[in-house]
């Protein structure tokens, strides 16, 4: 069983999928290059932003899993951002279509952060206090009670121009209370194995909520089944 990871993001999901992965699959072992692939192994390539990860990355992720022949799984994960989480896909598919980009042995997964990853994160309700000490947290709370309500629905606050800004701005705010430090950089919490717990425990209980997170985490569960 050997993945082929292609992420959207080039510092954040770099580290957070290599991260939760290493829980959520243990026995799949990440390697650093393509060709380096046996039994049991996963690479990971960040595309560095959208659109490139549509209309350059994957045309050669395509080629790296067709030639090399013992991929079972492309998955390509990207932010749904100001589109639906449909047409996201929708726009993968037909750009392959177009193309007459095809697949040989290899599944294609298509993982859709709604609407950024910084979106998944907020659902660990526990980290989030009731009543914060900081006034912008509390307007935020205002606005969208994460405490409460799917994060993946949350809308955009005045003043912000996207929805990812606002989840970020919004998920510093909730660490910040805390005492603790977040850029993308440096995701630090989030990538302990307490924290997946916490959002995990949050789709559970909810489980209408955090829709695409929970596409991410049955697909790593498909995968432990396979290699188990």
């Amino acid at each position: 069983m050997n993945v082929y990871f292609l992420v959207e993001g080039k510092k954040t999901e770099y580290k957070v999928y290599p991260a939760w992965l290493s829980l959520l699959v243990p026995s799949l072992i990440k390697v650093r290059l393509t060709h380096e692939v046996n039994k049991h192994n996963y690479c990971l390539f960040s595309a560095e932003g959208y659109p490139s990860i549509i209309y350059d990355h994957i045309p050669n992720a395509v080629k790296d899993v067709n030639n090399h022949g013992s991929y079972d799984y492309l998955v390509v994960c990207l932010d749904a951002d100001e589109e639906t989480v449909e047409s996201r896909i929708e726009e993968v598919n037909n750009f392959l279509k177009q193309e007459k980009i095809r697949l040989k042995n290899t599944k294609l997964v298509i993982i859709i952060q709604n609407r950024c990853i910084e979106t998944w994160f907020l659902g660990n309700r526990r980290l989030i206090r009731n009543n914060p000490e900081s006034l912008e947290l509390r307007k935020y709370l205002d606005f969208y009670n994460l405490i409460d309500l799917d994060p993946e629905l949350m809308g955009v606050y005045p003043g912000y121009s996207t929805h990812a800004h606002f989840h970020e701005a919004y998920l510093k705010e909730i660490f910040s209370e805390r005492n603790i430090h977040y850029t993308k950089r440096n995701p630090g919490h989030v990538l302990e194995s307490s924290y997946l717990e916490q959002l995990i425990l949050h789709t559970q209980k909810e489980p209408r909520h955090l829709m695409t997170f929970q596409t991410f985490f049955n697909f790593c569960n498909d995968l432990k089944k396979l290699l188990d």
